[in-house]
């Protein structure tokens, strides 16, 4: 096990590297280029918001799958902006030869299903692909119309994208979609669809970017946000899965770590090595669930609200898990990194123990025996260091 679950790690923390890809997109608030891995969160809480749009062949787990990791390739490649002259054939070998690199990081047969999807994604063939590629159209251009104040370049780039490229043919597969962008571009008022009143829910969501963890990135002293860690540990379950309970149900757990992290838009990051008031922290959360769920149709505000709480109270098999792997990421990129947070906040092995410990063996305990052995030789050596 131990050899094959260092090879997924290995994986793993590759995929952080994707946080650094800075896409042609600025976030909604126009204060930063949008990265690919908190583009790929995003896109994925597009696909399970949107999944009434979908056709009933349309399988959203597995589009959600697909966007969370079509981007991957970009840690070799880098993003190609669409607006731009680009060898789009000599991109793709490129990719194709990224993405055998990136997923051969894994165990052979992870490998060939992460490559069997991405593929299909590529292809844009099955519906799932299709409904895949139509959200990854969209999400680019709505996260220019709906700005306060959109970049006028930025804004020509969706006029041309709309009438003669890519997007063109949402006038067709995603009417509601097409239309509203034209009417936003236009500065028409919205009519009230099963897509426009999920937009707004899907805006706000923008403001994850923003909210910056305790964390740093494993190749960078920048601090990571909410959104790409949503990314990232979505990924660390899926690919960790096997290390779940016979019952647990992964694409529940994935849903979960992708809705768990919203209500820090309103209630804020908390460090679990930081000074905090558990109770009014609940609060806030509480109240943000409320508000910010509550932008969404009936249906999915209560679905979401029940997802969401049955994640934070940790009773479910599969809650259990999401937080065993939430639990999970920090440590990994602290011990790759020489120290991390545990150093920011002075951090000892006993408040591992009280604080981490817990939630990961209640969760997947082969990833607490895996761990271990290597949080006691990193602590060790800091104590020694110091004496």
């Amino acid at each position: 096990m131990t050899e094959r679950l260092s090879a997924q790690i290995t994986f793993l923390k590759r995929a952080d590297e994707l946080k650094t890809v800075e896409r042609a997109n600025v976030l909604l608030d126009q204060s930063r280029p949008e990265n690919s891995a908190e583009h790929s969160w995003h896109l994925a809480l597009w696909a399970l918001v949107m999944a009434p749009l979908a056709g009933p062949d349309v399988n959203t787990d597995r589009v959600i799958r697909m966007l969370l990791l079509h981007d991957l390739v970009e840690i070799i490649v880098g993003d190609h902006p669409i607006h731009l002259s680009t060898d789009w054939e000599s991109v793709a070998k490129s990719e194709h030869a990224a993405a055998v690199q990136l997923f051969g990081l894994l165990p052979s047969e992870q490998a060939e299903e992460f490559m069997s999807l991405w593929r299909e994604f590529e292809a844009d063939q099955t519906s799932d692909a299709q409904f895949a590629k139509i959200l990854d159209r969209c999400q680019p251009l709505f996260q220019v119309v709906c700005a306060t104040q959109p970049r006028p370049d930025h804004l020509d780039v969706v006029r041309d994208n709309l009438d003669g490229g890519r997007a063109a043919y949402l006038e067709s597969v995603f009417p509601y979609a097409y239309r509203h962008a034209h009417d936003l571009l236009a500065n028409k008022g919205a009519d009230n669809n099963t897509f426009t009143n999920r937009l707004p829910f899907l805006t706000e969501a923008d403001q994850l970017k923003s909210i910056l963890r305790a964390s740093r990135l494993m190749g960078s002293d920048r601090f990571e946000n909410s959104a790409e860690h949503s990314w990232h540990i979505m990924l660390y379950a899926w690919v960790l899965s096997e290390y779940a309970g016979p019952n647990v149900r992964i694409d529940r757990v994935l849903q979960m770590l992708l809705l768990h992290d919203i209500v820090e838009i309103d209630a804020g990051d908390h460090p679990i090595h930081g000074q905090v008031d558990h109770a009014a922290q609940a609060a806030k959360e509480e109240a943000a669930a409320k508000r910010l769920f509550g932008m969404l149709p009936d249906s999915q505000r209560l679905a979401f609200v029940d997802l969401w709480h049955e994640f934070e109270n940790a009773q479910s098999d599969d809650a259990r898990f999401g937080k065993a792997i939430d639990r999970l990421q920090t440590p990994i990129a602290n011990l790759e990194t020489g120290g991390g947070s545990w150093i920011d906040y002075d951090v000892t092995f006993a408040q591992i123990e009280a604080r981490v410990r817990p939630a990961i063996e209640a969760g997947a305990p082969d990833l607490w025996a895996w761990l271990e052995p290597q949080l006691t030789e990193y602590f060790s050596a800091s104590e020694a260091a110091c004496v």
